[in-house]
């Protein structure tokens, strides 16, 4: 488990597929998202303005719109 005083994230893998993925489910909701290698490469290299922009709850998490 990652957490903070905002968030709380189980980080597990997950073999089920063609290749090792990350598992990660916010503790919170129960949402689950899967990472495989390409995404987790695509985020290391992404710029901080990329990055800071992702972090953004207002954005898409704490909207109206948000999905799921």
């Amino acid at each position: 488990m990652v957490g903070s005083e905002v968030a709380e994230v189980e980080v597990t893998f997950d073999r089920s597929g063609n290749g090792i993925r990350l598992r990660l489910e916010d503790l919170r909701t129960g949402r689950v998202r899967f990472l495989d290698a390409l995404e987790l490469e695509t985020i290391v290299w992404l710029s901080d303005g990329h990055l800071n922009q992702l972090l953004d709850p207002s954005s898409d998490r704490w909207n109206n719109n948000s999905a799921g």
